[in-house]
C-alpha cells in the first residue's frame, strides 16, 4: 500500500534508532488527557511516551532489545510510545508458544471458535472510541476515518462467525460401503505482517480468520501505530483466547524475515508496500509458505459526460483526499472524457474547500500524512509535475495549518500530466489527485488496463449499456460502477490484481478459509457383511 522506493535492507540501515526525544510541540491538554487515559487501561502499549510490549504467551513482555523506534503523533511530532526491534530470543519464544497453543486450539471444536469470534466482536464494540483514539493519535485519521478503519475490521470479525458453515467438508459414498471425506483443518502457525494505514482493519482481517479455523497467529503491527493492535491483542484475551494462541511481535526488516523464514510458520498475510511485498512473497514462499501478498495501488475512475455531476466529483474528492489519500483503494487519477473535461475547475473548488488539520479537531477531513519522510516524498512527487511539464491546478504543498507547526499536513492537491510523467506513474499515497484526460470511453479502459497495478478502478455514469462496456472490457479486480472505493464486503473475497497482488487467496470471505486450512482426505471401507449382529442387553448398565 505504500510503495516505498527503499529496499527492506537499506531502509534498516537508514532507520535511526533514537531514545532520545525530538523537538516537541507537545498535545494539546484535551488530547493529552485522552493520551494518558489510554496509557492508564491498557496494559501492552503506551500514549505518553513508555515502551511498548510484545504479546506473548499471553503475557504483555518488555522487550530486552538495545533498538528502540520512535512512534510520534503526526499532527505535533510528540513522542507517544516507542516500538521494540524484537530480538530473535524474543521471536523464538512467540512461535514456541504459538506451536504449544495449536496442539490444544486446534482440537477445539468449530463452536467453542465461534463463540470467542462473536465476544470479540462485542469487546470491539463497547471498546471503539479507545480504539479511534489510539488511531488518531499515532496514525492521524480523523476520528470519523477512524471508527470506519475499526467499522470495516469489525465486518470480518463477525463474518468469521460463519465458520461452522464455510468449514464444512465434503463426503460421498463414491464405491458401495467406501467413503470418501474431505476436511478443512487448520495449517498450524500462522502470521500477518500489517501496514500503518489501517491499525485496526487489518489486524482485524487477519486475527479472526486465522483463529477461527483453528490456527495460531503472530502478528507484526507497524512498528508507526502499534497502538490499536496491542488493545485489540488485549480484546481476544478479555474474549477467552488461550494463551498463545495470538501473539504480538513488533520491529522491522529483521522481524520480517525471521517470519519469512522459521520452519513453524506455516503462512503469512501481508499488507503493504512493493518492495517489502514481493521481497515476502519471494522469500516467504521459498520456504514453503504459503503468502498472500497485497500490494501497491494506482486506482483510475473514469468520469463520463453524462454521469451525475455532484455525485460524480464529491465522490471523486472524498475517494482521492479521504484518510490524506493513504489509502490502498484511494482514487488516485481521475479520467475525465471528452465534455466532462470541463468540469476540472468543479472539481478544483469541491476540494478546495475540504478542511486540514489534527484529527481530534472539529469537522476536519484531512488529517497529516504518517510521516516527515513520506511528506518530503510526497512532495517531491508533486514539484516533479512542473519540472516534467504538467500543470498543478490545486497546490496544497504549503498549506499553514494552525496550532500545528510541526505536523505532517499536506492540503488538497491536484495536477495534471501525461501517461509518462513520474506522479502518474509511481504511488503518490498522499492527498494528491492526478488528471488526465481521454477523448472516449475506450482510450479511457485503455489507460486503465495498461497501467500495471490493479487493485481498484470506478466509472460515473448514467448509462447501463456504457457501465457494461467498462464493467467486461478494464482488467482490475474490484471494479465500482458510480462507487468510488469498491472495497466488498466481507462476504465476499479481496481481488485485486496484476501487480497489485500476489498469492491466489484473498484476505476474506469464501478464499480466507481456504487460506487458512488445508484439505484432508479420508477414505475408508466398512463392509455391510461384517457388520456385527447381537442381542441386546436389558441389564442395567454398570461403570466398567
Amino acid at each position: 500500500m505504500f510503495a516505498s522506493r527503499v529496499s527492506p535492507a537499506r531502509a534498516l540501515r537508514t532507520r535511526s534508532y533514537s531514545t532520545a526525544r525530538p523537538p516537541l510541540a507537545g498535545l494539546h491538554p484535551s488530547v493529552r488527557s485522552k493520551a494518558e487515559k489510554l496509557s492508564s487501561e491498557w496494559k501492552g502499549s503506551s500514549a505518553t511516551g513508555e515502551n511498548t510490549k510484545n504479546f506473548i504467551g499471553g503475557e504483555f513482555v518488555e522487550s530486552r532489545t538495545s533498538q528502540w523506534i520512535d512512534v510520534l503523533d503526526p499532527s505535533t511530532q510528540t513522542l507517544l510510545t516507542r516500538v521494540p526491534e524484537t530480538t530473535s530470543a524474543e521471536f523464538d519464544q512467540a512461535v514456541d508458544a504459538a506451536s504449544e497453543a495449536f496442539k490444544t486450539w486446534s482440537k477445539t471444536s468449530v463452536l467453542t471458535r465461534q463463540r470467542f469470534v462473536l465476544e470479540l466482536q462485542r469487546l470491539i464494540r463497547e471498546n471503539a472510541d479507545s480504539l479511534a483514539t489510539s488511531i488518531v493519535l499515532e496514525q492521524g485519521k480523523t476520528v470519523p476515518d477512524a471508527h470506519g478503519d475499526i467499522l470495516r475490521g469489525l465486518q470480518v470479525v463477525e463474518h468469521a462467525a460463519s465458520a461452522p458453515s464455510l468449514l464444512l467438508g465434503e463426503k460421498i459414498e463414491g464405491i458401495r460401503d467406501m467413503d470418501t471425506e474431505v476436511r478443512k483443518v487448520p495449517l498450524g502457525v500462522t502470521s500477518a505482517i500489517a501496514p500503518f494505514n489501517f491499525p485496526a482493519m487489518i489486524p482485524l482481517w487477519s486475527i479472526p480468520m486465522a483463529t477461527v479455523t483453528g490456527n495460531t497467529l503472530i502478528l507484526k503491527p507497524s512498528e508507526r501505530d502499534p497502538g490499536a493492535a496491542m488493545m485489540i491483542a488485549e480484546l481476544c484475551q478479555r474474549a477467552g483466547l488461550p494463551d498463545g494462541v495470538v501473539n504480538v511481535v513488533h520491529g522491522t526488516v529483521p522481524t520480517v524475515n525471521a517470519i519469512c523464514d522459521h520452519p513453524a510458520i506455516r503462512a503469512i498475510s501481508f499488507v503493504g508496500g512493493d518492495r517489502a511485498g514481493k521481497h515476502i512473497y519471494d522469500r516467504g514462499t521459498k520456504h514453503g509458505k504459503r503468502v498472500q501478498s497485497n500490494m501497491g495501488a494506482k486506482n483510475h475512475a473514469i468520469i463520463m459526460p453524462d454521469a451525475n455531476k455532484n455525485l460524480a466529483l464529491n465522490s471523486i474528492v472524498g475517494a482521492a483526499f479521504g484518510a490524506a489519500g493513504q489509502r490502498c483503494m484511494a482514487i488516485s487519477v481521475a479520467i475525465l472524457v471528452g465534455d466532462a473535461q470541463a468540469w476540472l475547475p468543479d472539481l478544483v473548488k469541491s476540494a478546495s474547500q475540504l478542511k486540514v488539520g489534527g484529527g481530534f479537531e472539529k469537522d476536519v477531513d484531512i488529517g497529516p500524512v504518517i510521516s516527515p519522510a513520506a511528506k518530503r516524498r510526497i512532495l517531491g512527487l508533486v514539484g516533479s509535475v512542473e519540472e516534467e511539464g504538467g500543470k498543478i491546478h490545486l497546490d496544497g504543498r504549503n498549506i499553514h495549518v494552525p496550532n500545528y507547526e510541526y505536523g505532517n499536513f499536506i492540503g488538497p492537491t491536484i495536477v495534471e500530466t501525461d501517461l509518462n510523467m513520474k506522479a502518474y506513474q509511481e504511488e503518490i499515497f498522499g492527498p494528491v489527485l492526478v488528471v488526465v484526460r481521454a477523448d472516449t470511453l475506450d482510450e479511457g479502459i485503455e489507460i486503465i488496463n495498461s497501467n500495471r497495478y490493479g487493485n481498484g478502478t470506478a466509472i460515473f455514469t448514467q448509462s447501463g449499456a456504457t457501465a457494461r462496456k467498462f464493467e467486461n472490457g478494464v482488467n482490475i479486480g474490484q471494479i465500482g460502477i458510480n462507487v468510488p472505493i469498491p472495497v466488498p464486503l466481507p462476504m465476499f473475497s479481496w481481488s485485486g490484481n496484476k501487480a497489485s497482488s500476489l498469492g491466489d487467496l484473498g484476505f476474506y470471505g469464501k478464499s480466507a478459509f481456504e487460506f487458512y486450512t488445508q484439505k484432508k482426505t479420508i477414505t475408508s471401507l466398512w463392509k455391510a457383511e461384517d457388520a456385527l449382529s447381537s442381542k441386546a442387553s436389558v441389564n442395567m448398565p454398570t461403570q466398567r
